[in-house]
């Protein structure tokens, strides 16, 4: 497993609500992507980003965290030969991505995921 990315995915009760804190104050300015249940929002200067999340829309869990790899397959792959528990099974979303989520041994659960070209 290669993580190339990592980005916090913060539960919040409504999106469009919590936006103005995350996008005025703390200059996360830039929505790279909002579909109403987890929207994107990055810092044009400095790239830093973060995830809100009301309630991931294919999951039985939500993940703390997000992180991108090239080679899901092999991570999905890894993570079952190590003996981790699956939470959402290695799957292609209907908005593009391919991702599963893992439980880390803390109970942290962790979306690994790779996004469309």
């Amino acid at each position: 497993m290669r993580a190339t990315r990592i980005i916090a995915d913060l539960r919040v009760a409504d999106v469009e609500a919590a936006k103005s804190f995350y996008t005025d104050y703390l200059g996360l300015r830039t929505e790279e992507f909002n579909m109403g249940w987890v929207a994107r929002y990055t810092s044009p200067d400095t790239g830093a980003n973060v995830q809100l999340v009301t309630r991931d829309a294919a999951a039985p869990e939500d993940p703390v965290i997000s992180v991108h790899t090239e080679d899901v397959d092999g991570a999905y792959a890894e993570a079952q030969e190590l003996g981790y528990e699956i939470v959402h099974p290695l799957t292609t979303e209907p908005w593009g991505v391919r991702r599963f989520f893992v439980r880390a041994p803390d109970g942290t659960v962790i979306n690994i995921v790779r996004h469309r070209d």
